[in-house]
């Protein structure tokens, strides 16, 4: 089983580690596009600070940012376990799963990011601000540009492996797995059930989605779940107490969506 990740927004801004070395990276068969991004991110920032914020989508208060895309290539690195802030990761506790669990989170999870491509929990990092939605002059469209990259590496990676897809659209437009891999894809949805005027509705949730998500990726690796299936996974999952449903496939060849469902 693999776990498929965004990244966060929120990152932590300074490191204590070497400085880059991208040939060790997860699927350094990726190496060549990093390098491209990263260059590519590097012009940007050295030029117009207007011009660097309004491509990366970054307030004036968030000018600090081109600064650590300036220095990727010396600034001293961190795991992308200790990277990797925010809402789900506050959940998810990759810092204390490592010293748990560390195989078991290793061989596990994957972290999909604007300028890495994907990468692992171990990886060492530098600081960095660049979202996956992004339009970066001149490769373009982020997602479409990590997707022909990563197709073939990461297809082989996770051949023959349930997918337990938790990432937001922009980060899922960069690895789409087809046939037969898709019947093995589960993008996690969560679902807010309340009473409203003596009826039960329920509603997707943006928010309280990435906690879930968290929850939910905390708990396959804590728990050791080797789930081979969707059906096996909802099983799993609703041993360990969430309430999981599996709705039937759109159509043959696709991914599933698993609802996991909160209450107020």
């Amino acid at each position: 089983m693999f776990i498929l990740l965004p990244p966060s927004e929120g990152k932590a801004t300074s490191g204590e580690g070497p400085a880059l070395d991208t040939g060790t990276l997860t699927l350094p068969e990726l190496t060549g596009a990093r390098e491209r991004v990263a260059a590519a991110l590097t012009d940007l920032c050295s030029g117009p600070e207007d011009t660097a914020r309004e491509v990366l989508g970054l307030s004036v208060t968030q000018t600090d940012a081109l600064k650590r895309n300036l220095d990727l290539a010396t600034a001293p690195t961190l795991r992308a376990a200790d990277l990797y802030t925010g809402v789900l990761y506050d959940r998810l506790g990759l810092p204390g799963l490592l010293a748990e669990h560390g195989r078991a989170v290793r061989d596990r999870v994957l972290v999909f990011s604007g300028l890495w491509g994907v990468v692992g929990p171990d990886d060492r990092l530098p600081p960095y601000r660049l979202s996956m939605g992004v339009k970066l002059p001149p490769l373009g469209a982020l997602g479409a540009y990590w997707r022909r990259a990563m197709t073939g590496p990461l297809g082989e990676l996770t051949r023959d492996h349930l997918l337990v897809d938790c990432r937001s659209a922009a980060y899922a437009a960069a690895f789409r797995p087809t046939g037969e891999a898709a019947e093995r894809t589960v993008a996690v949805r969560v679902l807010r059930e309340r009473e409203v005027g003596g009826q039960t509705r329920r509603s997707v949730v943006s928010h309280m989605a990435k906690a879930t998500r968290g929850d939910i990726a905390r708990s396959l690796v804590s728990e050791g779940v080797g789930a081979r299936t969707p059906e096996e996974l909802v099983e799993a999952l609703r041993d360990l107490g969430h309430t999981a449903e599996l709705p039937p496939a759109a159509k043959p060849g696709t991914a599933r969506t698993m609802d996991v469902v909160v209450r107020d």
